[in-house]
């Protein structure tokens, strides 16, 4: 079994691996303690049973990193662990394709089992979760419109809620500023929003962060 813990804390970080050594002996555990690092991982080491992924630290503020690794690792299942336990958040994680949502109030014999659940197959929600809920019909909707971005316009828009520049953007993705502009353009039309200000508020409502 090989795991990639994706978390900017290092406390939390050794805890988890010492969980999941403890209850997968076997496991080989990779640490990554930012997006950016988490993504330089996978292109040096696809091949992953399980990624449990933090949705808040540097290079990532909500939802969208899970996007992107769905996006441009459409075989590997990601389990967020989260310090929210949130039901909007949990419901909009398993819309953009979460293999599970662990609290990290839960316990390591919780995480351990929530990590065998999810390499058998099945999706693991915390005790208490419902599926269903009052919702917000156009979040829902947006949900579905950001799923629509490819993994490279997704790496854009989370650049733009860093509050890059298209030329900073091109000098990180190693593109042209021609092509970052053809990214956004393609994120305002897929999101139906008009202004790069609108796309950044859009993401932010999905993660439930706006005003944070």
């Amino acid at each position: 079994m090989k795991f990639l813990i994706v978390d900017d804390h290092p406390l939390f970080r050794d805890a988890l691996k010492g969980a999941l050594a403890g209850g997968l002996p076997e496991a080989r555990i990779a640490e990554a303690g930012s997006f950016d690092d988490a993504v330089a991982a996978l292109a040096e080491d696809g091949e992953r049973d399980l990624i449990l992924l933090d949705i808040k630290m540097p290079g990532v503020q909500g939802l969208s990193g899970l996007t992107y690794l769905r996006a441009q690792h459409p075989s590997l299942p990601v389990a967020i662990v989260s310090a929210s336990d949130e039901q909007d958040i949990m419901r909009r994680a398993l819309g953009l394709g979460a293999s599970g949502f662990i609290p990290k109030s839960s316990s390591l014999e919780t995480i351990v089992a929530a990590v065998n659940a999810v390499l058998a197959g099945d999706v693991w929600m915390p005790p208490g979760f419902s599926r269903e809920g009052a919702g917000d019909v156009e979040t829902d909707k947006l949900v579905q419109q950001l799923a629509t971005l490819s993994a490279q316009q997704i790496r854009v828009l989370m650049m733009l809620r860093a509050g890059l520049l298209n030329k900073q953007i091109a000098f990180e993705l190693s593109v042209s500023e021609a092509t970052v502009k053809s990214h956004v353009s393609a994120i305002l039309l897929k999101l139906r929003v008009a202004s790069r200000t609108q796309a950044v508020i859009a993401a932010s409502r999905i993660d439930g962060l706006t005003g944070a």
